[in-house]
């Protein structure tokens, strides 16, 4: 029997229908043990019989595709496709598609939650409370503060739309810049310099991919305002880390939130001993709703793929 593997435990963690619509497919469920897994988790559950693939964050390589002949389809149970080797796919036959707007609205409450906890010293204000002080914590408004949004994808725009709701003054740079929607809600077209310069919080949606790889770095930070916040929920492979520790620890920017780390999780980072930091779990996508929209489209289109349809999420 054709099966699927899936390699995220999140896959399907709300309700069963995602399974049951793999399952009236035709398809039998096989699952990794764990999760997130190695490439080697991944290659102990492929078989000859192996459709599809449902991956989270684990390498999806050239040796895995390889290990199941008969794959047709890998899924990506989000959006970044970095950690499946496109080339290899494309070489192979092999359709790689993705979740595009499933988890846009949780990433970017994420956004404003690390904007907040910034401004207003939310968790260090927390901390001293509950060890029995009971301090004046100042810090900065969000309303009227000027946001730029480095990659106005379905993310960016989300963001976008938040801001507007606290009056903040938008910029925005992407490749391919929707202007329609940036004229609809009020975002101002610039360009990275311009975005870095002005901005008081700059938030970072774009792909990890190798004309991004280290997007922001030394030259980049310092063109940003000693009062300014960075906030990366995208890959970390887009922020120079090293840079970053460099802008954090000279107060060359006035803090950072960090969602996305290069690696993850980032074990004896010294981004983690710095007070004007705040990190999470790379979980901007981990909301019950984002998670049941993720993974009924994930199993959607992997039934399509599997019709012969091309659904418009195709990456390769």
């Amino acid at each position: 029997m054709k099966n699927v593997v899936i390699t995220n435990a999140t896959f399907a963690r709300y309700s069963d229908s995602p399974l049951t619509c793999l399952r009236q497919g035709g398809l039998e469920i096989i699952r990794t043990q764990r999760s997130p897994g190695t490439e080697a988790d991944v290659l102990q559950c492929l078989n000859g019989d192996t459709v599809a693939i449902i991956v989270g964050f684990e390498p999806i390589t050239r040796k895995v595709m390889t290990s199941a002949p008969a794959l047709k389809v890998v899924a990506k149970h989000g959006i970044g496709v970095d950690n499946i080797d496109l080339e290899a796919a494309k070489e192979l036959g092999v359709r790689v598609v993705n979740a595009p707007g499933t988890n846009s609205e949780a990433v970017a409450d994420l956004v404003f939650g690390l904007m907040f906890c910034l401004a207003r010293r939310i968790p260090d204000a927390d901390a001293k409370v509950r060890a029995g002080e009971w301090p004046r914590v100042f810090g900065k408004q969000v309303w009227g503060a000027g946001l730029g949004i480095l990659g106005l994808g379905m993310i960016g725009k989300a963001v976008a739309r938040r801001a507007r709701g606290f009056n903040m003054t938008v910029l925005a740079y992407d490749p391919y810049f929707n202007q329609e929607f940036a004229r609809s809600i009020g975002v101002q077209q610039a360009s990275i310099e311009e975005i870095l310069a002005a901005a008081d919080f700059v938030t970072l949606h774009m792909p990890y991919m190798e004309s991004t790889k280290n997007l922001i770095g030394e030259k980049e930070l310092k063109r940003m305002k000693p009062s300014a916040y960075l906030i990366n929920a995208a890959r970390g492979g887009v922020v120079d880390e090293g840079a970053l520790l460099k802008a954090l620890t000279d107060k060359t920017i006035a803090g950072a939130g960090i969602d996305a780390f290069s690696n993850e999780p980032p074990v004896g980072s010294p981004l983690l001993a710095l007070p004007n930091v705040i990190v999470t779990p790379h979980m901007g996508a981990y909301t019950e709703e984002a998670m049941q929209l993720t993974s009924e489209f994930a199993a959607r289109t992997v039934l399509e793929v599997l019709e012969g349809k091309k659904p418009a999420c195709i990456i390769v």
